[in-house]
């Protein structure tokens, strides 16, 4: 929605295969900061209820993984052209009936929330709106100096009414007419395009240049936030043959007790990324009065706060887990605890440390009636959020 309650749409195009790269992953999905060029691109829109995206037939595997989480219409597959792409994903928008929609290329990742906000601001019923950079350099043909004024360079987003630019597509797709972007189809059908000032910063990745710029500015634009969580549970006096910790069954003689399966480790750890967000914390997420959570599996705890995290447009940067018990001994499992959370939350093993001490025997660690964990976590998110 915009300042007017408007319903804004947005359709993100993604079927170009990059060529001018040389990579073998297309360019909008490859890494930047850790995440698909991609991801960026949608969570900058996050604000907006309806985002459709449209890619390349044979990139569905790419485009799988790199959205993961994400909350966003399904994707639909597009033609051999953008023009074609275009159409497509706004025949599938056609259901959900917006008044406007933004058209962004996916291969724009540092599209900033002030752009967006300017050019949501600007549109109306009678016109296309864009972002684009003004003309500062001298430009020459066959050394002739040739006159700037006026002169734009067409960025994305680009804003219509939405039945101005299906209607534009389907003229087009009946004529013949081909465009280079979508206002060109607008203006082509005599509709007045409006243009708002836009910098150097909402380029568009072409070059392993402007994948290095890219995420030069999208670092700038990200904050470090740190969570801690802290969790206790006391050992049950029934017998038993392993204990769980961070998802990992280990061999042990008692169990813990808990609401849920008294996983220690990741309710620290769900504990510690809720703590990072400012979003309160497990018990409020998950109330211990609620039965709905009895002997539940706590990854799915872990699941929420994940998602919550990636809603935000943030990832984790490091974890650091530590156990504070007599028994059992976890140096042993140390690595499959370590590959399993890698494994399991999809990071670089390299963002993991475990690590267990005891208490010299001191309070009730030390007397041997439960386990205490600590996990500390470093996140980044958006620092416009």
């Amino acid at each position: 929605m915009n300042e007017n309650g408007a319903k804004i749409a947005v359709l993100i195009v993604a079927g170009g295969s990059g060529v001018r790269m040389d990579t073998d992953v297309p360019k909008q999905y490859l890494p930047i900061n850790g995440q698909a060029v991609i991801r960026h691109t949608i969570e900058k829109f996050r604000k907006f209820p309806l985002i459709q995206c449209v890619i390349g037939v044979e990139h569905g595997d790419f485009y799988q993984q790199a959205v993961e989480g994400l909350n966003i219409l399904p994707v639909i597959n597009g033609g051999k052209t953008r023009q074609e792409s275009v159409i497509k994903g706004l025949k599938a928008l056609q259901v959900h009936n917006p008044d406007y929609v933004l058209i962004h290329d996916a291969a724009r990742p540092c599209v900033t929330a002030q752009d967006i906000h300017h050019i949501t601001n600007s549109l109306n019923k009678d016109s296309a709106v864009t972002l684009a950079q003004p003309l500062s350099e001298t430009i020459q043909r066959d050394g002739e100096n040739l006159d700037r004024d006026n002169v734009w360079v067409v960025q994305t987003p680009q804003a219509f009414p939405f039945n101005l630019i299906m209607d534009a597509h389907i003229r087009a797709l009946k004529d013949g007419f081909v465009g280079t972007d979508d206002t060109s189809l607008t203006h082509h059908y005599e509709t007045k395009t409006h243009y708002v000032p836009c910098g150097r910063h909402n380029l568009k990745i072409t070059t392993q240049d402007d994948l290095k710029m890219a995420g030069q500015l999208l670092s700038s634009t990200m904050e470090i936030k740190m969570g801690n969580g802290f969790d206790v549970h006391a050992f049950d006096d029934g017998d038993a043959t392993h204990i769980r910790l961070c998802g990992v069954d280990i061999p042990h003689t008692r169990k813990l007790k808990g609401h849920s399966d008294a996983d220690v480790g990741l309710h620290a750890i769900t504990d510690a990324i809720f703590g990072a967000l400012a979003d309160g914390d497990i018990g409020s997420h998950f109330p211990p009065s609620d039965m709905t959570y009895k002997n539940m599996n706590s990854h799915v705890f872990l699941d929420k706060a994940i998602e919550r995290l990636h809603a935000r447009g943030g990832r984790i940067n490091h974890m650091d887990i530590t156990f504070m018990c007599e028994e059992p001994k976890i140096g042993k499992y140390r690595d499959d605890i370590r590959n399993h959370l890698a494994n399991y939350m999809k990071l670089p093993l390299s963002r993991i440390s475990v690590k267990a001490t005891t208490t010299e025997r001191l309070g009730f660690t030390g007397r041997g009636e439960g386990i205490a964990c600590q996990a500390v976590i470093t996140i980044k998110v958006p620092a416009d959020e």
